[in-house]
C-alpha cells in the first residue's frame, strides 16, 4: 500500500507563494478549508505544487466521477477541440443532439424526455424553476430544510443548508416554503416513520394553513441530501411524495446534481426508490470536471416551452458535450457497478471504525455517497463541528482531501473508479486523523 502520510511541511513553499498571490486578486467568498494548491491528478490521486501526493475523496465536490484526467474523457475533449470550441445555442451541432439522445436512452423517467443544456447545477435549477412555473401556470414551490440547490437567486431561494448562504442577500425569490427533510438519525416529528410524518405535515399543516396546494408549481428535492449531511431518506418517502404531487397536480423535481451520475451505485439516486420525477437536474459528475448542467424533463412538460422563453450562450458547448458522452460511457458500463461494490465495502470499513471512535455517531450512505456524522456523544447526538473540522484538517496533513457537510458530517465522495486498496488507505488515514484531532482538542477516549 502506498504511504498514507505526507512528510513535506504543508503548505509547502510553492503553495504558500500561490496562496499569497491569490489573496490579492480572488474573492474571499469561496468557502475554502485548508491550503491545497493542485498541480495535477490521475484517477483518485492528486499532487500539489510542492510534489505532495494525496488521495482525493472529495473529487472536486463529487465532480470528477471518472477520476482525474481519465484518458478517454481527455481524448474526447481533444477530438472535439480540434473541430470547434463554441457555437451558441442559436444553432445546432451533433454532439449536443447525441447527448440529448443518450440521456433519453437512459430512460430516467420511464417515458421520453427532453433536455435544456446549461453550464452548472445552479443554472440547471434556475431552468427547472422557470419550466415548472411556465408549465403549470402556478407560482409557489415547496423546498426542504437542509437542501442545497445553488447560490444564484432562484436556486438560493430553495437552498437551506447554512444561513451564511443567505446572509446579506435578502430579499430573494419569493414563493418557496420549506419543510423538514426526513432524517432518521435526527427525527423532528413524533413516530418512527419520519417520511410519513413529513408527508402528513405537508398535507395536514402546510397545505391547510399556509400554502394552497393548487398554487404549488413544484416540489424540489434531493433524492439523497448532499450539503445537508449526506442524508438518505426513509424507504417509501419518495413514493409518498410522488403520490402527493400526483393528487395535487404538482410537478416533482429531483435535484440529482450531487447524488446523480452513478454516485450512489445507480445512475440516478431516485432509481433506488423507483420513483420517476417530472423534472430532473444534472451537473457535477456529468462532465468529469468540465462545466455542464442539464434540465431533463418529461417531453409533455418541456415540448411546449416557446422559442425565446429560456436560453443561454454557452449551453451545449461542444467540449462539454464530448466530455459528458465519454463520461456516461464509462459510468454506465463500468463505474456505477464499481461505486455500488466498492461503496458497500467502504461503508462496512467505516462502520467498523465506530468501535474505535465514540464521536462517530452515524455512518450512512449508498454507493460512494457516504457520510460519517460526528457527535460530542452518541446519547445526546450534539454535533461536534470543531472535532469534524479538526479531523478534516488532520486528514489533509496526512494525505487525503475531504469535505464536510451538514452540521458535523464528513462526506466521502471519491471518484467512481476508486479501488478497494485506495479505500483501505483512506480508512487508515481517517483512523489516524480522528485520533490526532481528539488529541489536539484535548479530548480523552
Amino acid at each position: 500500500m502506498k504511504t498514507a502520510h505526507i512528510r513535506t511541511e504543508l503548505p509547502g513553499p510553492k503553495a504558500r507563494a500561490i496562496l499569497a498571490r491569490d489573496a490579492a486578486v480572488t474573492s474571499p467568498s469561496y468557502p475554502r478549508d485548508y491550503p491545497f494548491v493542485m498541480d495535477h491528478g490521475r484517477g483518485a490521486e492528486v499532487w500539489d505544487v510542492d510534489g505532495n501526493r494525496f488521495l482525493d475523496f472529495a473529487a472536486g465536490i463529487a465532480v470528477c466521477s471518472t477520476g482525474h484526467s481519465h484518458p478517454q474523457v481527455v481524448q474526447a475533449i481533444k477530438d472535439a477541440a480540434e473541430k470547434f470550441l463554441h457555437i451558441s445555442s442559436d444553432y445546432w451541432h451533433e454532439g449536443q443532439v447525441r447527448l440529448g439522445e443518450r440521456i433519453n436512452a437512459l430512460d430516467p423517467m420511464g417515458e421520453p424526455v427532453m433536455c435544456f443544456f446549461a453550464q452548472s447545477g445552479t443554472e440547471a435549477v434556475e431552468g427547472a424553476i422557470k419550466l415548472a412555473r411556465f408549465h403549470t401556470g402556478r407560482g409557489r414551490f415547496i423546498g426542504f430544510l437542509g437542501a442545497f440547490h445553488g447560490r444564484t437567486m432562484g436556486s438560493l431561494a430553495f437552498t437551506a443548508s447554512k444561513h451564511t448562504q443567505h446572509k446579506g442577500f435578502f430579499p430573494g425569490m419569493p414563493g418557496v416554503t420549506h419543510v423538514p427533510y426526513p432524517n432518521p438519525y435526527r427525527p423532528l416529528f413524533a413516530g418512527a416513520d419520519q417520511g410519513k410524518a413529513v408527508l402528513d405535515y405537508l398535507e395536514q399543516v402546510v397545505f391547510q394553513c399556509n400554502v394552497p396546494a393548487n398554487e404549488v408549481a413544484g416540489i424540489l428535492i434531493e433524492p439523497m441530501q448532499g450539503e445537508g449531511g449526506y442524508v438518505v431518506p426513509p424507504d417509501g418517502f419518495l413514493h409518498g411524495l410522488r403520490d402527493l404531487c400526483d393528487r395535487h397536480g404538482i410537478l416533482l423535481s429531483c435535484d440529482e446534481v450531487q447524488c446523480g451520475i452513478g454516485q450512489t451505485g445507480k445512475m440516478c439516486a431516485a432509481d433506488h426508490s423507483g420513483v420517476r420525477p417530472d423534472i430532473m437536474t444534472l451537473a457535477k459528475g456529468l462532465g468529469s470536471g468540465l462545466p455542464i448542467g442539464l434540465v431533463v424533463a418529461k417531453k409533455p412538460v418541456m415540448e411546449n416551452w416557446p422559442r425565446g422563453a429560456h436560453g443561454n450562450t454557452y449551453g451545449g458547448n461542444p467540449l462539454c458535450c464530448a466530455a459528458a458522452l465519454a463520461t456516461l460511457d464509462l459510468v454506465e458500463h463500468e463505474y456505477t457497478a464499481n461505486a455500488a461494490e466498492v461503496g458497500a465495502y467502504f461503508l462496512n470499513r467505516l462502520r467498523a471504525l465506530e468501535e474505535r471512535h465514540p464521536e462517530a455517531g452515524d455512518v450512512r450512505g449508498r454507493g460512494l455517497f457516504i457520510g460519517m456524522e460526528l457527535v460530542k456523544d452518541r446519547a445526546s447526538k450534539v454535533p461536534a463541528k470543531e472535532f469534524c473540522d479538526a479531523t478534516i484538517t488532520r486528514a489533509f496533513h496526512n494525505g487525503m482531501l475531504l469535505l464536510s457537510c451538514g452540521a458535523s458530517t464528513i462526506r466521502f465522495a471519491p471518484p467512481l473508479m476508486v479501488s478497494r486498496g485506495e479505500v483501505d488507505e483512506a480508512v487508515t488515514i481517517l483512523d489516524a486523523s480522528l485520533a490526532e484531532a481528539r488529541e489536539a482538542l484535548g479530548r480523552s477516549r
